[in-house]
């Protein structure tokens, strides 16, 4: 083929919806022109209501990360209250059962981050000499390539233990907020299980009139739920590699360093630096780059199995987000709702685009430009093929 008939991103957006049926219900190729605002000032005022929701969100993420982690929670859950029905357990026992089987899952996990926080606490004091000693090196280092000395003692300062451990606190807040967090969870919990037993009535009511919505919301309830679940199994299990192997180098804080590196599997792109950093600097201060490299590299391979052959296998196309709005979405996620948004970035992004993209009909050939290259790469690979066929054509 040549250049003049290569299919461009348009094409490839236009050939995005003769996709299978399974997926989304059939949508109009193109809609016929109708009268309208500007481009640009759609796009504006887009951009305007976007900022206003990100503010507004901003303004209660004390309230709005907690209901959101129970929807995500809830959604994850789901199939359990259904399989409780269907072997005739009544719809109250089945929301009582789901309700209280998500929220143990959720004091467990909490009660093993109290208890790291508790081993961090007590691991850091230990080390306080070294660690101000590594501040001072840096200090000097930054010092003599000529950042000012006012700088240099910020730096410096921000190598106190205190700080560092104040720092680690006002991530999840104290004690007071995360109880609080935790009751409008429980709540928030009950509530939403008792009203998806109403779900699959108010999705045959709504078929007949919102195909398109009631089939892009089941595509969304069962990628997060594909995505969370495989993220948490995966997550235990890097966790655990790293934690043993982190006890076989010497670095204390295994446990600690492990359920880091459980929660940093659900942060894609940034989860790893985050969940690092921390057991090599330890593992530093235990054993030189002895044990640092180790660490390194120990961290490197289970990370690059996990992420890069394992996961994407399991999670299929469930996302299909591009590499630069996963990153992005960690950011404003994480700067919206706080820790937790970063955790449910993809699961928030997922819910975005469902009600903004794939229950539009005349927006579906955002699809293919925000990650979903399912199509995408097999038109990729028809032209591999014909350049590869005109080479062999060229050729004596």
């Amino acid at each position: 083929m040549n250049r003049a008939g290569r299919p461009g991103s348009i094409l490839i957006c236009i050939m995005w919806f003769k996709r299978k049926a399974v997926e989304l219900p059939p949508a109009p190729v193109a809609a016929p022109p109708r009268p309208g605002m500007p481009r640009a000032t759609a796009i504006l005022l887009g951009l305007a209501g976007a900022t206003v929701t990100a503010v507004g969100l901003y303004s209660i993420r004390s309230i709005v990360a907690p209901v959101l982690l129970s929807l995500v929670l809830t959604i994850c859950a789901h199939p359990l209250r259904t399989g409780l029905e269907r072997r005739g357990v009544p719809r109250g026992i089945a929301t009582v059962t789901v309700a209280l089987a998500v929220f143990l899952t959720l004091a467990a996990f909490v009660t093993a981050l109290i208890v790291a926080f508790a081993q961090f606490a007590t691991l850091l004091p230990q080390f306080a000499p070294q660690i101000a000693d590594i501040g001072r090196s840096i200090g000097a280092w930054l010092a003599d390539i000529g950042i000012g000395a006012t700088q240099v003692q910020q730096i410096i300062a921000g190598f106190d233990p205190t700080r560092i451990l104040d720092f680690a606190y006002g991530l999840f807040g104290n004690v007071a907020s995360l109880t609080v967090g935790l009751v409008v969870v429980l709540t928030t919990l009950i509530l939403m299980a008792a009203d998806s037993s109403y779900l699959a009535a108010i999705f045959a009511e709504l078929r007949p009139a919102r195909a398109r919505m009631v089939t892009s919301l089941e595509i969304l309830a069962g990628g997060i739920r594909r995505y969370m679940i495989a993220t948490a199994a995966l997550g235990i299990a890097q966790g655990v590699l790293n934690a043993i192997a982190l006890v076989m180098l010497g670095v204390p804080g295994a446990f600690l360093w492990g359920l880091l590196a459980f929660l940093g599997s659900f942060i894609p792109n940034v989860g790893y630096f985050i969940a690092i950093i921390p057991p090599v600097v330890f593992g530093f201060l235990v054993g030189g780059w002895q044990t640092a490299i180790p660490v390194i590299v120990v961290y490197a391979v289970i990370n690059g199995v996990v992420q890069t052959l394992v996961q994407p296998r399991i999670v299929g196309n469930a996302v299909a987000l591009s590499q630069t709005i996963t990153f992005v979405s960690v950011l404003v996620w994480a700067t919206i709702v706080g820790p937790i948004g970063a955790i449910l970035a993809i699961p928030l992004t997922l819910i975005v685009r469902a009600l903004l993209i794939d229950s539009d009909p005349n927006a579906g050939w955002w699809r293919p430009v925000i990650g979903d290259l399912s199509h995408t790469k097999s038109v990729m690979k028809a032209e591999d093929e014909a350049r590869k066929s005109e080479r062999r054509a060229r050729k004596p």
